[in-house]
């Protein structure tokens, strides 16, 4: 089981490596950071009803299975497992298969990160197969640990918890090399800002919402990929009734992970 010493913080080293080229490059010490999430025309992941909004389809809900199947961990907001209550798990038996096959377990890593420790042990996020992460703001991280007992290995993650720093403490402590994110708003703006994201997967469902409390994707930030700086638009594609864009950042994408 992992243990559950406080973060490392050595974020800003960068190992060498080499590109197809050749030549010598230079990667992060984190994983490779894959976000993936639907949104409306109007870019809102969700409505202020009680019931979840269905943005996606079963084919997009599909290609999400085969990234998660892909995936070393997965990564969600407190606030999603709050609103949501996911499980985070592979759905397609086959792939679950094909992960046992390569040694690998039948699900990935599931984690989470929080800053105010409001978690209920009787999420579906606690109740799948193995053992998830909590990563949790420094003076909350006793009573969390507290109140999940054996249902997590809670970890300090420092006050403010650090995004940077978990994805350092998941490349070097955990062995996770490809990490997916599937939200929330707030993941994602801080990842995307941090410049922490190496693709983005975003389904777009053909309607609005038209709610201004509604959780929108990409809330106010300073995001280093502006018009001088784009990433790169690799694939626009109808999956079922979405459209499905595909953007890369500069980092060699892994081979483990679904073609585009």
């Amino acid at each position: 089981m992992p243990h559950d010493r406080p973060c490392r913080g050595q974020t800003t080293a960068r190992q060498p490596g080499r590109g197809p080229d050749g030549r010598v490059r230079f990667v992060p010490r984190r994983p490779y950071t894959l976000l993936s999430c639907a949104v409306s025309v109007d870019g809102c992941l969700d409505d202020t009803s009680p019931r979840r909004l269905i943005l996606s389809g079963p084919e997009d809900l599909d290609e999400v299975d085969g990234l998660r199947a892909a995936a070393d961990a997965i990564l969600v907001g407190a606030a999603t497992i709050r609103a949501d209550n996911p499980r985070l798990l592979v759905r397609s038996p086959h792939r679950v298969a094909r992960r046992q096959a390569r040694g690998l377990p039948p699900h990935p890593l599931r984690v989470t990160l929080t800053g105010s420790g409001d978690l209920d042990p009787a999420a579906s996020f606690f109740t799948g197969p193995g053992t998830p992460l909590v990563y949790c703001a420094s003076p909350v991280t006793a009573a969390v640990r507290d109140r999940l007992g054996h249902a997590a290995v809670v970890i300090d993650a420092g006050e403010p918890p650090s995004l940077r720093d978990v994805l350092a403490d998941l490349h070097s402590e955990r062995e996770v090399a490809t990490l997916l994110v599937e939200g929330g708003s707030r993941i994602l703006r801080d990842l995307l800002a941090g410049d922490l994201a190496d693709e983005l997967r975003l389904a777009v469902a053909p309607f609005f919402v038209g709610d201004p409390d509604a959780p929108r994707f990409g809330l106010p930030a300073a995001y280093p990929r502006t018009a001088a700086n784009p990433m790169l638009l690799v694939s626009a594609r109808r999956v079922g009734d979405v459209a499905v864009l595909h953007l890369l950042g500069s980092r060699e994408r892994p081979p483990g992970l679904p073609p585009l």
